[in-house]
């Protein structure tokens, strides 16, 4: 598309279009800043902050074509505003050179990367500043003799005579090295996406759209323009709009510019600010509530979940959070009154990084259909401890790393989680009944666990053996872990598991081997293992 086209379509609003405009422009904008502040990370966030304020400034500009050198002024500005601030000292850039992430894999080679990159900033500082900014112009990303003269505004056979005078005062092996540490340095291939804009907000919940292509990751911060504060990723949608959390004290309204920045998130928001949010982002559940079946056993025995209703899930990444959360949305995506998910993770667990990957495998990120799900961080609750805010939802599905060591999937902790849909007026008073006899023998079979085997009597070693058996029960195959497992996913009824857990508890299946129970379906599948 045409350069004026383009800003028109950026100037009403298109964030593709903005997008475009920051990648046709996004390293003659760095190398520029580079000339003035001498130094890589503070040239890209001067970069940054001037694509933030020309898109909020571009209905001032009355004439499309001059958007180049319109640019080129707005990153000056910025610059010179980091300059007095005093935020990046104005040395020389052989002296920055020390800031230059190393990434080596030991001191020796950290050393001879530094000084490579100091001898080259060395050279490129020393030529006169007409030189220095056609330099790093051309070499930070090869851009053409062309599209520097038209950001420059100056004629092209200029371009290359600097270009050439510069190349004449750098010996051959210093400008191969120039070559090689500018690219090294450039922006990010991100970069572009990394700009968007707020289009709504309600309380401490922000919504911002951005390039649909390449959206901000949830767990990652975003920047308000002027340094005004951060908002947490909480949700990426499909039409290139995040939601986001702010903090208590930053309000940033509608059209606000804020950057991605793709870094992951340090610190969790309190339990106040989670609170509001959880009460703008659910629905409630229609009353009376109804049950809304999943398939998977220790959930629709222990925690049942309500049509339309909300849950919380507790755990990190070691015990499977994700594949839970997937889970779930896969079987109940087509529910007609869905489900809304909180998914919390503790600071330090998540893996922004990892996601393309994740989504790659085919995995949805928990909103598809009539699911949701909202991703936040916080501390680790002490067992059997709660929040106002959890305590608002229908339920809590708690993973317990201890499952997981036990090979026990999935790793709900069955007695740290909790329904208040576990009511005989809703499950039914046989349903009731059998849940209330199972999260006892859990709590009593723990109890005897926890004294030496010698120690136990007849009837505890029965209580043990049963209890083992149902927690073998509880596991079963998911859907979307087939291609690890190899096992094809299983749905087994509510019935089916109320009656089978009752069986166990009375005995019935006391010939039956305890293996035959491991990451089986249903009760069919566990006795024609055992051979019955």
């Amino acid at each position: 598309m045409e350069l004026p086209a383009l800003v028109d379509k950026a100037r009403a609003g298109d964030v593709a279009a903005f997008t475009a405009l920051v990648r046709r422009f996004q390293h003659l904008a760095f190398g520029y800043a580079l000339a003035l502040v001498r130094d890589f990370a503070a040239a890209e966030d001067v970069a940054q902050e001037a694509f933030v304020a020309a898109w909020g400034s571009l209905p001032t500009l009355e004439t499309p074509a001059a958007f180049p050198g319109w640019l080129r002024g707005i990153v000056g500005h910025c610059a010179h505003r980091v300059l007095r601030r005093k935020l990046v000292a104005s040395a020389p850039l052989d002296d920055a050179a020390a800031a230059v992430a190393s990434g080596a894999p030991d001191p020796a080679t950290s050393t001879e990367r530094r000084e490579r990159a100091a001898a080259v900033l060395a050279a490129v500082d020393a030529l006169p500043a007409s030189l220095r900014e056609v330099t790093l112009l051309h070499y930070v990303h090869e851009r053409s003799h062309e599209q520097i003269a038209t950001f420059l505004g100056l004629p092209a056979s200029t371009v290359n005579n600097r270009l050439h005078a510069a190349r004449a005062q750098l010996k051959r092996r210093m400008l191969a090295m120039v070559k090689d540490t500018l690219h090294e340095h450039r922006l990010p291939e991100d970069f572009p996406a990394r700009v968007g804009r707020i289009v709504g907000a309600d309380g401490p919940v922000v919504e911002a759209r951005f390039d649909a292509a390449d959206l901000p990751e949830v767990h990652t911060a975003l920047t308000l323009e002027d340094g005004a504060g951060t908002l947490h990723v909480i949700q990426r949608l499909p039409d290139g709009r995040v939601r986001g959390l702010a903090a208590p004290g930053i309000a940033p309204g509608v059209g606000a510019r804020v950057v991605g920045t793709n870094q992951p998130l340090a610190h969790p928001l309190g339990d106040d600010t989670l609170a509001q949010a959880m009460r703008r982002l659910r629905t409630p559940a229609a009353e009376p509530l109804t049950l809304l079946e999943t398939g998977i056993k220790v959930i629709d025995l222990l925690i049942p979940l309500a049509a339309g209703g909300t849950l919380a899930i507790l755990g990190d990444l070691r015990v499977g959070v994700t594949v839970v959360t997937e889970e779930l949305t896969i079987r109940l995506k087509d529910a007609p009154a869905g489900l809304t998910l909180f998914q919390f993770l503790p600071p330090g667990t998540s893996d922004p990084a990892a996601w393309p990957q994740v989504r790659a495998e085919g995995y949805s990120g928990g909103n598809a259909g009539s699911v949701q799900t909202f991703y936040f961080l916080r501390e680790r609750l002490a067992p059997g401890a709660t929040t106002p805010a959890l305590d608002e939802l229908d339920a809590v599905i708690v993973l317990s790393p201890r499952l997981s060591e036990e090979k026990i999937y999935p790793c709900i902790d069955p007695r740290a989680s909790r329904s208040r849909v576990l009511d005989p007026a809703i499950v039914g008073a046989a349903h009731a009944a059998v849940a209330a006899r199972v999260r006892e023998a859990l709590r009593a079979a723990l109890a005897i666990e926890a004294r030496p085997p010698e120690a136990w009597s007849e009837p505890e070693r029965t209580l043990v053996t049963r209890v083992r058996k149902v927690r073998q029960f509880f596991g079963q195959p998911f859907y979307i872990t087939e291609p690890y497992t190899g096992r094809p996913g299983t749905t087994v009824s509510r019935q089916e598991t109320v009656r089978t857990c009752a069986a166990i508890l009375d005995g019935a299946h006391d010939d039956v081997p305890e293996e035959a129970f491991r990451f089986a379906g249903g009760i069919d599948e566990v006795l024609a293992r055992a051979g019955r």
